[in-house]
């Protein structure tokens, strides 16, 4: 196995990528390589710094990167030589098996979408996030920005999507599914809510548990959430706030602390034929090692060709 991390992506690269996939190294079996894309020159001497044998990666030296307040598109097509063009293009050609990035994640989408592309019968590609239970556990919710304008048929897809994550690489049994909505009845909600929960609640595609609100964010009334991107992106940030908050305030609190975004490691990109994990913008090594070790999991429960056979029936 190939796991592709892009090591100038981020606001602390080179070096947070680098410590990252040292961490990582050790919790690997020995058929499962990190592939380093990046400067070759940066890379060996930040792991020479750290005493870390660099016989134990392997590489591919790039020399352009794509900012993060760079134009997606743009930057994908005039930066063929940068670390993220160059990583999808070797996950394209199968020399990677997934590729992950803590860098601009609108050309993470973009590049995912140009090079692997989308699964024939997926309308929209989607970003999810996780979401800490009060009872322990983890649940899901997708989209959280990849799609600011959703329409019905694209929302049921979502749900599909969700649901095999959370049963493949979750290990969650026949995992609920649920909309996000402004009330629990089921004719509330807004134009494309009240289109939405007709098509859920007739579909044999998944376990579809109604609508859920705000409050239920937290709790075990669904282990995955469906919202369009703007909301879901609007409640990932109110809720990577909470940790933030409780930092300032000095409070500790053990259920606040599984909000840091470090635990989780990134954000799967569904949707698309391989394995893609977009980072936060200011990942830590910790957040690093745990998106190699989430894009290990993607490839090992052979999640995409689930997806593919779930759209291809």
């Amino acid at each position: 196995m190939k796991i592709g991390l892009d090591i100038m992506g981020g606001d602390y690269a080179p070096k947070a990528n680098v410590l990252g996939a040292i961490a990582a190294h050790p919790l690997l079996s020995p058929d499962e390589q990190i592939v380093l894309i990046g400067d070759t020159h940066q890379i060996k001497t930040l792991l020479s710094e750290n005493g870390f044998d660099p016989d134990l990666f392997e590489y591919v030296h790039t020399e352009e990167v794509i900012g993060m307040g760079e134009h997606p598109t743009k930057a994908i097509l005039q930066k063929p030589n940068s670390s993220i063009s160059v990583g999808f293009n070797l996950l394209k050609e199968g020399k990677l098996d997934s590729f992950a990035s803590a860098g601009n994640s609108g050309a993470m989408l973009v590049g995912a979408v140009f090079s692997v592309k989308t699964i024939p019968g997926i309308i929209r590609p989607c970003i999810t996030t996780f979401l800490p239970k009060l009872s322990g556990g983890l649940g899901l919710m997708l989209d959280v920005g990849a799609n600011a304008d959703c329409k019905p048929d694209v929302l049921l897809q979502f749900g599909v999507l969700g649901s095999l994550y959370a049963e493949y690489v979750m290990q969650i049994n026949n995992p609920k599914v649920a909309l996000m909505n402004i009330g629990e009845e089921d004719e509330k909600g807004n134009m494309l809510s009240m289109a939405t929960f007709p098509l859920m609640k007739d579909t044999q595609l998944f376990n579809f548990v109604g609508n859920v609100e705000g409050r239920d964010l937290f709790n075990d009334k669904a282990d995955v959430i469906v919202t369009d991107g703007f909301t879901g992106n609007v409640m990932l940030k109110l809720a990577e706030s909470f940790y933030v908050l409780t930092l300032k305030r000095g409070l500790k609190d053990e259920f606040f602390d599984r909000f840091n975004y470090e635990n989780y490691g990134g954000s799967p990109v569904l949707g698309v034929n391989a394995p893609v994990v977009i980072g936060h913008g200011i990942s830590s090594p910790t957040a690093v090692k745990n998106m190699i070790l989430q894009s290990r999991d993607m490839v090992t429960t052979g999640l995409v060709a689930k997806i593919q056979a779930a759209f291809n029936n």
